[in-house]
């Protein structure tokens, strides 16, 4: 099983730059083997093109010991392993500085729910999580940056499978789903809408959020308990 989640974690990765999610290598992909535990994430600072299934590392959700992988692992790790001790259910979790959701991070601004589009990866609003305190970026940066997205989502009283992403305060977006596809898909979703959100608002700066029963609608259909979007199992 991990060596199938390795080969998801690693195709995810290197779908970044081409997805216009990440320059250089300002992104990082993960997936979660919830019956071992164990995480899997790109190594930190290594470029997309030269990354190789040997190079990607293994934690202990846990510990956060890394017990395979030779390099060191991306230095986002400590979010992403609060996150999944957080949020049961997900197996995958993307970070990037993509440029429309960021410029809302950076904005102080969550992204509303305009339309369609949005309502169909997010139940409602794409929240925005609080800036860290001095404290608590000299202590452990990273995993208060998880700790203070998990209290975001409690605070609000947020399901994290039905809006599964969030923007941070002067930082950028992190997303997640139930694979690594599935949480770079979302980033990818993410990235769209904040960047029609952005045109909507040129268009109309009195532009008012979607209907909640539209919302709920277009949600629902497609993760409710009677979705029927898309085909059925096989």
């Amino acid at each position: 099983m991990l060596a199938s989640l390795k080969q998801q974690v690693l195709a995810a990765n290197r779908q970044l730059p081409a997805s216009g999610l990440a320059c250089l290598t300002w992104g990082n992909v993960s997936g979660l083997d919830p019956l071992r535990g164990l995480m899997v994430i790109k190594p930190s600072g290594v470029p997309y093109d030269a990354l190789r299934e040997a190079d990607l590392a293994v934690l202990e959700v846990a510990t956060g010991r890394q017990v395979e992988g030779t390099l060191r692992p991306s230095s986002d790790s400590p979010t992403h392993l609060v996150l999944y001790r957080a949020f049961p259910g997900i197996g995958g979790i993307c970070h990037t500085h993509s440029p429309a959701a960021t410029s809302f991070s950076q904005a102080g601004c969550p992204l509303p729910c305009y339309g369609t589009s949005h309502a169909d990866h997010f139940h409602g609003p794409v929240p925005l999580c609080r800036p860290l305190t001095p404290q608590e970026v000299a202590e452990d940066y990273e995993a208060h940056t998880g700790h203070a997205i998990a209290q975001t989502f409690r605070q609000l009283d947020l399901d994290p499978l039905h809006t599964p992403g969030v923007l941070q305060h002067f930082h950028a977006p992190f997303t997640w789903g139930p694979s690594p596809q599935a949480a770079l898909d979302n980033s990818i979703a993410l990235e769209m809408c904040a960047r029609i959100a952005l045109a909507s608002l040129q268009l109309n700066p009195n532009l008012q959020p979607l209907p909640q029963h539209i919302l709920d609608k277009h949600h629902l259909r497609k993760h409710g308990p009677t979705a029927y979007y898309g085909q059925p199992p096989a």
